[in-house]
């Protein structure tokens, strides 16, 4: 791993020293927040009232000039979405796999309902928009078994669902457009398809999970992300975080997220790698969704710090200027 963590250290302590100089403090507090200000805002944690009604989901549709046709995606709103019109929320994009379609993840296979709603409750992960797109190009259940999650022969798809698919939810939900306060990931094919779309779309997403999931695609070094990522600038690197999981059992899998893992620490990509008891079943993606979200949750707080910081400074900075004081 890089040294990320220290980094929000040190930003904790500039944030309690700012916080004790009361000469400075106070004058660098706006009286009316900035548009951008109140946008990287986390929604606080939900009422026991929201708490208490169980989490549903809609399958959703909307016109792909990219594919050419009618697509649809899967949608799970954060308790209190209707009541606090004003708060926009971080999303979370959940891919499937082989065969799959978008109601996978939050049927009885996948249980997403009910993880999310324990993480809810736990503090773990923020109130968030969950979208299940779907990542099949020729419609549900094809010739195509595995999803093509690539810009290829048979749709851009990689383009439909990493930037074409984030405008709609822009566009329909109160989003915080920020790629930090936007996460991507899935499960075995879908494990991949998160990191190969969220690679290759890194404007629209800055957080990468995969569960069982493999990095090296037979389409070409192009769509394999343990090759892909070493063209991405230190700079972005910076500002990527990873998490990946495999079966201990699933030995294919487990191996590929150990090398990726590696490549990612070379490219100074802060990441996470685990490895638990089982194999590339739902029993096992089921089970620790929770911990790729709680690592998700984890990102978007330690985002909230850093934006908030950054804005701290840039007012002491514009304060500077006006009064002259150091």
């Amino acid at each position: 791993m890089n040294q990320y963590p220290q980094k929000i250290l040190l930003i904790l302590s500039v944030i309690a020293v700012v916080g004790c100089n009361d000469s400075m403090a106070v004058q660098a507090q706006p009286s009316k927040q900035s548009q951008e200000e109140r946008v990287f805002h986390l929604p606080p944690q939900p009422s026991a009232e929201a708490l208490a009604i169980p989490l549903t989901y809609k399958i959703e549709t909307y016109n792909s000039q990219i594919m050419q046709g009618s697509r649809t995606y899967g949608v799970s709103l954060p308790p209190g979405y209707d009541e606090n019109l004003t708060q926009r929320y971080p999303v979370i994009f959940l891919l499937h796999g082989g065969h799959g379609n978008p109601e996978d993840w939050f049927a009885q296979k996948g249980g997403a309902l009910n993880t999310l709603q324990k993480l809810y409750v736990a503090g773990k992960l923020p109130p968030s928009i969950v979208i299940t797109p779907d990542g099949n190009d020729k419609r549900g259940s094809s010739p195509y078994w595995d999803p093509q999650y690539i810009d290829g022969p048979h749709g851009k798809i990689s383009t439909a669902l990493g930037h074409e698919l984030v405008k709609v939810v822009k566009d329909r939900y109160r989003t915080i457009p920020n790629p930090d306060f936007w996460a991507i990931g899935g499960l075995s094919s879908g494990g991949w398809g998160a990191m190969n779309v969220g690679l290759h779309n890194l404007s629209s997403f800055s957080i990468l999970f995969s569960h069982s999931g493999y990095f090296k695609d037979p389409s070409g070094p192009q769509n394999s992300p343990i090759i892909y990522i070493k063209t991405i600038t230190p700079q972005v690197a910076k500002r990527l975080r990873v998490y990946l999981d495999s079966g201990k059992l699933d030995t294919e899998d487990l191996q590929q997220a150990q090398q990726f893992s590696q490549v990612l620490r070379q490219k100074r990509v802060y990441n996470m790698f685990r490895q638990f008891p089982g194999s590339h079943t739902w029993n096992y993606w089921r089970e620790h969704l929770a911990d790729s979200l709680t690592f998700v949750g984890e990102q978007f707080k330690i985002a909230q710090v850093v934006h908030s910081t950054e804005n701290v400074g840039l007012n002491l900075s514009k304060n500077t200027k006006n009064t002259g004081h150091f």
